[in-house]
């Protein structure tokens, strides 16, 4: 047998046997790894007669938890198999360290499009994409009125008061992060603090949602929703809202985002096509768009505080005042959004 092609972070002869002890294989295995994703690595595993499957590991020289990341990503789409929210097949998960290095999980490859980039999206007939936008909203939808208990993830996390950990985390980052004076952030902040409203019900939120996290079909059907390394449990509209805001063109900046190319749902859209898909009541959806964009914003921040910093290399300057500027035109929005509220 001839050796495969390998990378970076993966043991290519012990996995061949890992492989081989689960699935049918021809020949070699090639592993190439996908770009892409926020933190966790991704890989294609292929054999000599085109058999394919995905490998996900946690990032290189990461020790802490990583049985916990990975068993938490197999454990929730295990759940979802068979839920009607379409997730790959898992093949199966190893927190033996000694096989690759770190645990890992396999699923089946689905075939499919990612949507990645503006010129990705923009390449598309807009009728085409337009029926994406559509199917990710219903599959979103499918997905927070799924019985948390009744898929076995009723104890995945905390169940309550979600909202309010992630305004204590982020006010908490953009604090350590941050080397200027931004001061709606921290106005918005207080804002939305004393104005959280009731959770309606615990549901999984996906952490993540988008187009490029969704292996798409040709019709312009979800095959798959990916990248699960958020997800927990909590207030599902924070999702929503997080879609609808990387819909709005504002919020990007001068960066072209695949959801604001033509045909794709404007923000208005999405909120109806979710409202026909849900009867979750959607009266505060404003609150929860203030918290989409103030979050990033505090996300942000720290990405241009790194490159500010010099951090992250030799980075461009031209890139690094974009980030700047991005963050002081999200919490604007965030602002705009805040003052709406009662």
């Amino acid at each position: 047998m001839s050796g495969g092609t390998t990378a970076q972070g993966i043991d290519a002869a012990s996995l061949q046997h890992w492989f081989e002890d689960r699935v049918d294989v021809d020949g070699s295995l090639n592993f190439e790894q996908i770009v892409g994703g926020r933190s966790n690595l991704t890989f294609t595993v292929t054999d000599e007669a085109d058999g394919r499957w995905v490998l996900r590991r946690p990032p290189l020289g990461h020790v802490l938890a990583t049985a916990h990341d990975m068993a938490r990503e197999h454990r929730i789409i295990s759940a979802l198999a068979g839920s009607g929210v379409p997730v790959p097949e898992i093949v199966g998960l190893c927190e033996d360290e000694a096989v690759n290095g770190a645990s890992f999980y396999v699923m089946e490859f689905v075939p499919g499009m990612v949507v990645r980039t503006y010129d990705d999206a923009a390449a598309l007939d807009p009728v085409l994409l337009g029926r994406m936008g559509g199917s990710l909203v219903e599959v979103l939808a499918r997905l927070h009125d799924l019985d948390v208990d009744a898929v076995g993830l009723g104890d995945f996390a905390r169940r309550e008061g979600y909202i309010e950990r992630q305004l204590k985390r982020w006010r908490s980052q953009f604090e350590q992060s941050t080397t200027r004076d931004i001061p709606q952030v921290l106005e918005v902040h207080e804002r939305l603090a004393a104005r959280v409203p009731e959770q309606q019900g615990v549901g999984i939120v996906h952490g993540d949602y988008r187009l490029d996290n969704c292996m798409m079909r040709p019709d312009g059907g979800v095959a798959a929703v990916l990248d699960w390394e958020l997800c927990t449990l909590g207030d599902v509209l924070a999702d929503l809202a997080a879609m609808i805001a990387y819909s709005d063109q504002r919020a990007a900046g001068d960066i072209l985002l695949n959801a604001s190319a033509e045909g794709y749902p404007s923000p208005d859209e999405v909120r109806a096509l979710y409202a026909s898909h849900s009867e979750r009541d959607l009266e505060h959806l404003d609150f929860y768009l203030a918290f989409a964009h103030w979050r990033t914003a505090c996300i942000v921040e720290g990405v241009y505080a790194r490159y500010e910093a010099g951090v992250m290399g030799d980075a461009d300057p031209e890139l690094t005042r974009h980030f700047g500027d991005r963050v002081l035109a999200l919490a604007d929005i965030s602002a705009e959004c805040a003052g709406r509220l009662p």
